[in-house]
């Protein structure tokens, strides 16, 4: 016998009798019932159903009827419409609505064996598609989640290369021991409390940590001068911003990190360096940086002062709001608790700061 049964829905006993001799000597098995209020319950009593024939015209539920219930329950279960010549209209519409075709009565054995064995190849290579369909994406999923941990493992490797680069850079300016952590630990902290998704974190975050990469090619002599720098030396130490965007914009990874770095030292007001950014034109980024870096400053030790209270810095934050600082992104900061700040600056370590 063939895989799966052949449901044949006729309210006449004659005609499904006939049907029903014809396909069982073909080979196939055969499911009789007298009404589409039957069909539908052997459809949903999970038996083996290949294809369905039905009668068009029947008293009670129609074909059609019967047609729209299956596509709702078995829509993959090719609908083969038996009727009458003068029902041909109706054969056409209901093919319109998801029947795979229509035979007309009265036929000959091997149109009705012909008919049948179209529409089972038709659900054969549906089935198949199906499979394949799911197949390949399973394996899709599966080559996108071994995408996903080879691109995370590589995304870590590079965080641990620049983790690397930010620690050189902290003994090449023993002055700010500590600073890129702490500044990238502010960083997040403001981010977070913005509640900006953590893709954009991570990409900020980077930014903050790479702030002062260009000050790898500013001369020692400028970079560890203990005194003020002549006005030549300050022109010199100014380029580090633009330095590292020269050094990190080619790096695909990098991109908007990039931008961060190159424009951490513009104020709102459009009075910072290099490009003399206003405002939004500054990235967002770059002003949460901004806060984070003259909070660090302000509350660590430096040569020529002592670490200032958290409240102290807090406060100068608050006061430059609208010139040096974002003004939204200053009550965003003003709005997390001092012991949070203390904490971030404990965990981390470095230079000294006051309550």
């Amino acid at each position: 016998m063939a895989d799966g049964r052949i449901l044949v829905v006729d309210d006449e006993t004659s005609v499904r009798d006939i049907m029903c001799s014809i396909l069982f000597q073909a080979g196939f098995e055969c499911r009789p019932v007298s009404s589409a209020h039957d069909a539908l319950a052997v459809l949903r009593s999970n038996e083996n159903i290949s294809i369905v024939l039905s009668d068009l015209i029947m008293e009670g539920v129609d074909g059609l009827t019967l047609l729209s219930k299956m596509k709702e329950v078995n829509p993959d279960i090719p609908v083969v419409m038996v009727t009458a010549v003068y029902d041909i209209s109706v054969a056409l519409a209901a093919i319109r609505n998801g029947a795979y075709d229509y035979l007309l009565k009265p036929f000959e054995r091997e149109q009705l064996l012909a008919m049948v064995r179209r529409a089972l190849e038709t659900r054969r290579l549906r089935l198949e598609n199906l499979e394949y369909q799911t197949n390949l994406e399973s394996l899709v999923s599966a080559r996108t989640e071994m995408l996903r941990k080879a691109l995370a493992d590589l995304e870590r490797s590079y965080d641990i290369t620049l983790e690397a680069l930010g620690d050189a850079l902290d003994l090449k300016d023993a002055e700010t021991e500590g600073h890129s952590r702490r500044v990238t630990a502010f960083t997040i902290a403001i981010a977070r409390a913005m509640e900006l998704p953590q893709e954009r974190v991570r990409i900020i975050a980077r930014g903050a940590f790479l702030h002062d990469v260009g000050k790898m090619a500013i001369p020692d002599a400028i970079l560890r001068k203990p005194g003020r720098l002549s006005a030549e030396e300050q022109a010199i130490m100014r380029e580090h911003a633009s330095l590292g965007y020269q050094m990190l914009r080619k790096i695909p990874f990098l991109q908007e990190a990039a931008d961060i770095v190159y424009s951490h030292q513009e104020r709102y007001d459009g009075s910072g360096y290099p490009r003399g950014l206003k405002g939004d034109q500054i990235p967002l980024g770059a002003r949460i940086f901004a806060i984070a870096d003259t909070f660090d400053a302000i509350t660590s030790d430096r040569p020529y002062r002592a670490a200032q209270s958290i409240s102290s810095g807090r406060r100068e934050i608050e006061r430059n709001a609208g010139k040096q600082f974002d003004p939204e992104i200053v009550k965003v900061f003003l709005g997390v608790s001092e012991q949070i700040w203390l904490k971030l600056r404990n965990e981390i370590g470095g230079n000294n700061t006051r309550r």
